[in-house]
């Protein structure tokens, strides 16, 4: 089995790479996914709860709220450390867990949006980061994630720069133009991947 993970900045284009992914039949799963299977866990959402006592971060139903949480944690680094205590040791857990399950096949796919912030990258053989240029990443957000310019811009400043990234991974594709474009560079990356 050949463990890859998809990277990238806030509105490079990681969930294009995962729908094309699953389209071609490849096992893909997301950490935002696990993440929000976590935050509804009891013993994750305790920590939390204890963690950001005082702070409005539950909506009517006692779920945790992840936009008043977002908006919390991006403004406040130590909260934001904090809040990573928690779910990161969680989350590398739940990616072994999807690594036993498909133990069979040749290829699985991990979307990790922060895998050099967190240190993720000793679990993986092979990393693919997607990149897009700021503007267009900005863009993204703000005329399709309906984020204000203050809120996009504090996302993608509380993210490590892309360049840097750049320099560790094993692949690099470029999402600035159309989705044919984008799908042809993944293509090409994947089938490199198994002739290896």
């Amino acid at each position: 089995m050949i463990k890859i993970a998809i990277t990238g900045n806030i509105a490079a284009g990681k969930s294009a790479a995962e729908n094309f992914l699953s389209e071609q039949g490849y096992t893909v799963t997301d950490t935002d996914e696990i993440t929000h299977f976590l935050l509804k866990k009891s013993s994750v959402k305790e920590k939390i709860y204890l963690c950001f006592k005082g702070y409005d971060i539950f909506n009517e139903n006692g779920e945790i709220d992840r936009k008043k949480l977002g908006k919390i944690v991006f403004n406040n680094s130590g909260l934001l450390k904090q809040l990573e205590k928690i779910v990161h040791p969680a989350v590398i857990e739940e990616i072994n867990k999807f690594f036993d399950r498909n133990k069979n096949k040749e290829l699985v796919f991990v979307s990790v949006p922060l895998l050099y912030e967190t240190n993720m990258t000793y679990l993986f053989d092979k990393v693919i980061i997607i990149c897009a240029d700021d503007e267009i990443r900005k863009k993204r957000l703000t005329e399709k994630r309906g984020f204000s310019l203050d809120e996009a811009e504090s996302r993608m400043n509380s993210q490590m720069p892309q360049e840097e990234k750049i320099k560790s991974a094993d692949f690099v594709i470029y999402n600035n133009s159309d989705l044919n474009n984008f799908s042809n560079q993944l293509d090409r990356v994947i089938k490199g991947i198994t002739n290896l």
